[in-house]
């Protein structure tokens, strides 16, 4: 799947890149365009107060994506001990939909948009993802990753969160792209 051209995390010109966040001997691998991405998700992190309740990544995704693509990203986070709050796990029966995503947010040091082609449908109306992404979006705390789908078709739905460069399953795995994710939020 390609992210398509313009406003992709990186695509395959420009060599690779080490971040400063990046542990040395690590075999994670940036584009210099991922680097210039994420540095300013790592510099608010960096800024935040430790707080032993505090996740590392609020994940946001289309109800459609939630046994799939969202939980494969999930697991893959999961196994490299990257702390999620993810609503198929967190939000319990009986409890608020609404008010559990908002503690989750609260609680969380960054947010991902796993952007799908199913996200993009919900964009396109109203729905719990829009709200979550709205508060996403007010902070540098936000990191995309396009899965199944461009920045193209992203920025004709939602040109805000198009602006953000990211990440993208067309140029990294699942599994690259947690270790990225991982290492942006490691102490």
């Amino acid at each position: 799947m390609s992210s398509g051209g313009g406003r992709s995390s990186g695509g395959g010109s420009g060599g690779s890149a080490r971040p400063r966040w990046s542990p040395a001997g690590s075999s994670v691998s940036y584009t210099p365009a991922e680097v210039r991405a994420l540095t300013p998700v790592r510099e608010t992190v960096e800024k935040l107060t430790p707080a032993p309740e505090r996740r590392d990544f609020f994940l946001c995704h289309a109800w459609d994506d939630r046994a799939g693509a969202a939980k494969e990203l999930y697991d893959q986070l999961q196994s490299r001990r990257v702390s999620v709050w993810f609503s198929e796990v967190d939000v319990r029966l009986g409890t608020q939909l609404l008010r559990e995503i908002d503690k989750g947010l609260a609680k969380s040091k960054a947010g991902i948009v796993l952007v799908t082609p199913a996200l993009l449908l919900r964009l396109k109306g109203e729905s719990i993802a829009d709200k979550e992404l709205s508060v996403l979006l007010a902070r540098e705390q936000l990191v995309p990753v396009v899965h199944g789908t461009t920045y193209e078709a992203l920025r004709e739905v939602s040109p805000m969160l198009a602006s953000r460069s990211g990440l993208s399953t067309g140029e990294n795995t699942i599994g690259e792209v947690a270790a990225k994710l991982g290492e942006l939020v490691a102490p």
